[in-house]
């Protein structure tokens, strides 16, 4: 018996595991790693603020779930972002006594957890909470004038207690070197770096690209939408957006040659990154999940050389990497590639993709967790066949 077996069997010796998830409510990157840390402990319970069923996968609907009190107040599905207030008491009232692993994945509140003594806590983290570090001003700008100093003040309350509860953390495992550094810098705390899984089988890298650059993902300031649109305005280049969300500021800002295609099914999806001639990249992401699937399309990406941008896209080999944020750094990249095309081959980027398989990402998470389960020494870890004592 292998050591993923003896941690989900349901005998004597196993390890009881709790996966603890921010919500549930969609299917995006964050719940792409749940579904795969579900696949490699298929015996864990599940525990997270709110759970929306019809989100829910294969994967996860077949474990046991549970939900903090956040899931209980006036329509939580849909307005749980605004209860974020209560999530870290939500959390601390979560009776976790009777599990020896308790992996939290956070992006959202999901660390403040409580795990007995003698248990493991590993933190996945996709990010340290954005709405209270780094993007705070960004958050807090959509927030009633009159209200700003309440969330100000709450922000600094939470940025305490969130700092107080990476300490109930045995080990930090971060998306990216640039999540790792922002751990770092927020909870002093070193991380390890696996990246998310990406379904590399589900993408096509047989088609022929057409003449267009592409953008995917929700409409959000932070990805620099704009920028994408005055670089294919200004060298009269077509211009593919997908991603749901307001685009009436950006309508008006675009050209004919700009066309907005909204949110699309995964097939639609697929197809667009095929065909596209590259996947423009010009925000700053944790991760970014987009610009590997592209890559295993066989497609290219041009990305700003900020984020995780910088560990999924080979400069000169599977796409352009750029350094100056403004609009003038993207034509000058877009340019860039255009002159060197022929040698981002769609074999190097399918290749490179390889490495943000599936696998890879339950064989890195499940060392470190046999890992941090050793170096705790708990009894119940000497008798796991190939964990050594």
């Amino acid at each position: 018996m292998d050591l993923a077996t003896s941690l989900s069997a349901p005998d004597s010796l196993s390890a009881k595991i709790a996966l603890v998830h921010y919500w549930i409510v969609g299917q995006r990157g964050g719940e792409a790693v749940l579904d795969a840390l579900a696949d490699l402990f298929p015996n864990a319970d599940l525990f997270s603020h709110v759970i929306s069923e019809d989100a829910l996968s294969p994967n996860l609907r077949s474990l046991k779930r549970s939900t903090t009190f956040v899931s209980r107040m006036p329509f939580a599905e849909r307005l749980y972002k605004f209860y974020l207030p209560l999530m870290p008491k939500a959390l601390e009232a979560l009776d976790l006594n009777a599990y020896d692993v308790v992996i939290s994945s956070e992006a959202g509140p999901a660390k403040w957890v409580i795990p007995r003594p003698d248990a493991v806590h590993v933190c996945y983290c996709h990010s340290p909470l954005r709405y209270i570090w780094d993007q705070r001003d960004i958050y807090t700008a959509n927030i009633p004038a009159p209200l700003r100093p309440f969330a100000l003040m709450f922000a600094s309350h939470l940025r305490k207690s969130d700092a107080l509860s990476s300490l109930r953390v045995d080990r930090f495992v971060a998306n990216s070197h640039y999540v790792a550094a922002r751990i770092n810098k927020y909870y002093r705390r070193d991380s390890h770096v696996v990246h998310p899984p990406v379904r590399l089988d589900f993408f096509n890298a047989q088609a022929q690209p057409e003449d267009f650059y592409l953008m995917a993902g929700e409409i959000r300031a932070y990805k620099k939408i704009d920028h994408a649109i005055h670089a294919c305005n200004q060298l009269n280049r077509r211009l593919v957006i997908i991603g749901g969300g307001d685009v009436s500021k950006l309508r008006a800002i675009a050209s004919p040659l700009v066309e907005f295609r909204g949110r699309v099914s995964n097939e639609e999806f697929r197809d667009a990154l095929s065909k596209c001639r590259a996947l423009l990249f010009p925000g700053v992401e944790d991760f970014g999940i987009v610009p590997v699937e592209a890559m295993a399309s066989g497609r290219p990406v041009i990305a700003y050389g900020h984020g995780g941008a910088v560990d999924t896209v080979v400069h000169g080999e599977t796409g352009i990497l750029y350094n100056d944020p403004s609009v003038e750094g993207l034509v000058d990249a877009i340019k860039l590639f255009e002159q060197n095309e022929s040698a981002l081959s769609t074999e190097n980027c399918v290749n490179h993709a390889q490495k943000f398989s599936p696998k890879r990402f339950r064989d890195e998470m499940l060392a470190i967790v046999k890992d941090a389960m050793n170096d705790r020494g708990s009894g119940y870890v000497r008798k796991l066949p190939g964990a050594s004592g």
